[in-house]
C-alpha cells in the first residue's frame, strides 16, 4: 500500500526528451508511464503536471525577444502536447487518464474544474493538469504547488535529474554537498533552485511536504510513493 493517498508527481519537460531532453523519446514516455500504473495500482491517487521544456522555455525566449505572456503561453501549450503523449501511454496500459487543462482546447482536453478533477482521481483515474496556471509568468512548479494544494494532495514529488537538493549544481561541482531534510525557510534564505521562490512559499503556508528525487533510478517513482527515503525532504521543520 502506498504511504500517501492522494499524491502529485511533477516532472519536467526534459523528462520525455530523453538525453537530449528535447522533443518527445516514446522511451522515456513509455518508462514514465510504466511507473505511474505501478503507483496507481497499488492504490495512490494521481495527479500529475508536466514541464513543456522539452518544447518551449518561456523565459528563454522571452530573454531572446519574444514577448513574455506569448512566451509563457507557447510553453502552456507545450505542456498540454506532453500531457496528451503520456495519457496515450497510460491508456494504452489500461489505466483511465484525463487532460486537464487550464487553457481551453475542447478537441484534445477538459477543462481544469478543481470538483471534477478531484471526482476522476476518487474514481481511479490519472489526472493530468495541463496548461500551468492559465496564466503567464508563473512556472510549472507553481502549478504544481498550487494544483496540489487545490486538491487536497497529501505530498508533492519533484522528480529531477539529480538525487535530490545540493548546496550547488552537482553537475557542475562536484563537490556539491546533498541534502537530507530541509525546511521551506531553508530553501528559500539559502536561495537553493529547487523550486521557484513562489511555488515554496505556497507549499510552506499550506504545510505541503515536497520530496525531490532523482527521475533516472529505476524504481525511484515507486519507492518515493512507498515512504521509502529517497532524496531530499523539505517539510516545515527538522
Amino acid at each position: 500500500m502506498p504511504e500517501y493517498k492522494r499524491i502529485l508527481l511533477k516532472f519536467s519537460g526534459q523528462a520525455l526528451g530523453g538525453n537530449e531532453g528535447r522533443g518527445i523519446e516514446l522511451a522515456e514516455v513509455e518508462s514514465l508511464a510504466e511507473s505511474v500504473m505501478r503507483v496507481r495500482d497499488n492504490g495512490a491517487e494521481v495527479a500529475i503536471v508536466l514541464g513543456g521544456g522539452n518544447f518551449v522555455r518561456g523565459g528563454t525566449l522571452a530573454t531572446a525577444g519574444v514577448n513574455r505572456e506569448t512566451a509563457d503561453y507557447m510553453g502552456m501549450v507545450a505542456t498540454v502536447i506532453n500531457g496528451l503523449a503520456l495519457q496515450d501511454r497510460l491508456e494504452a496500459r489500461g489505466v483511465p487518464t484525463r487532460v486537464c487543462s487550464a487553457i481551453q482546447i475542447g478537441e484534445v482536453s477538459e477543462p481544469y474544474v478543481r470538483r471534477r478533477a478531484i471526482r476522476h482521481l476518487e474514481k481511479g483515474r490519472v489526472v493530468i493538469l495541463a496548461g500551468g496556471t492559465g496564466n503567464p509568468h508563473f512556472t510549472t512548479d507553481t502549478a504544481a504547488a498550487l494544483r496540489a494544494a487545490e486538491i487536497g494532495a497529501a505530498v508533492l514529488f519533484k522528480a529531477t535529474r539529480v538525487d535530490g537538493v545540493f548546496s550547488s549544481d552537482p553537475e557542475k561541482d562536484p563537490g556539491a554537498k546533498r541534502y537530507e531534510h530541509l525546511t521551506y525557510m531553508d530553501v528559500l534564505n539559502r536561495e537553493l533552485k529547487v523550486m521557484d521562490p513562489t511555488a515554496v512559499t505556497l507549499c510552506m503556508e499550506k504545510k505541503l511536504p515536497v520530496i525531490v528525487f532523482d527521475l533516472r533510478v529505476p524504481g525511484n517513482i515507486e519507492k518515493a510513493v512507498s515512504g521509502k527515503t529517497v532524496g531530499t525532504r523539505i517539510t516545515a521543520g527538522s
